[in-house]
């Protein structure tokens, strides 16, 4: 027999916890397998969200700029790093290449899955909210998770309704490009309060902000 080579090593540490699932997220709403079946990216226009991602991995990666299509202006932050045993991990828990549009169920322990949710809502993720001029004093806000896979989107819906017994409904984008999940005043409060329960966890903090003004216009708070 031919000698061994060494086994690879890698740079993730593949523990479950809080910041470990956010992360996760993170990687579901906005990350990359590439084909070479060892390199993991991931890009955003926001360096808050790359450096969170960066730190509850706890690795520590250059962090480039690109842009996207035939724009110029590098206006995204992207790191990249290959880990081979990390990568095959995501595999396992349901991540492939080219995701996007096929990706449905994640593997997320029970414990963790509000860390894992708050990272997709950090990355493809939105509150909205308004006056309703039908009604007095009516303020409308929405919390909204957004994917391409119609697969995904049914799973998280199943899933939170699972842990909180609410139902949401889901919708196509305004484009018709991609599937939303929505949820309305009074089961946004229970979803939003479950995914900040941990307030020393790691969050996108203009979007942590947003739903702080959101909720005190109606008396409420995480």
């Amino acid at each position: 027999m031919g000698k061994r080579g060494p086994k690879p090593k890698g740079k993730v540490k593949i523990i479950w916890s809080s910041a470990f699932a956010y992360a996760i997220g993170l990687i579901v709403s906005d990350g990359n397998l590439s084909p070479s079946g060892r390199h993991i990216s991931f890009m955003s226009k926001d360096l808050e969200m790359v450096k969170n991602y960066l730190e509850a991995l706890q690795i520590d990666v250059h962090i480039g700029n690109k842009s996207s299509g035939f724009q110029l202006e590098k206006k995204y932050y992207v790191v990249q790093f290959g880990d081979v045993l990390f990568y095959d991990f995501l595999k396992q828990i349901g991540l492939m290449p080219n995701k996007s549009k096929v990706i449905g169920k994640v593997d997320i322990p029970t414990e963790y899955f509000f860390d894992f949710l708050r990272g997709s809502f950090d990355g493809d993720g939105c509150t909205h909210s308004y006056f309703d001029p039908r009604w007095k004093s009516s303020f409308m806000f929405y919390t909204i998770f957004t994917s391409s896979s119609l697969e995904h989107i049914t799973w998280l819906r199943a899933e939170i309704s699972t842990h909180l017994s609410i139902k949401g409904h889901v919708t196509k984008s305004n484009k018709n490009t991609a599937f939303q999940l929505k949820y309305a005043k009074r089961e946004s409060i229970l979803l939003l309060r479950a995914m900040y329960k941990n307030k020393r966890a790691p969050s996108l903090s203009r979007k942590r902000l947003k739903i702080d003004e959101m909720l005190r216009i109606i008396g409420e708070r995480l």
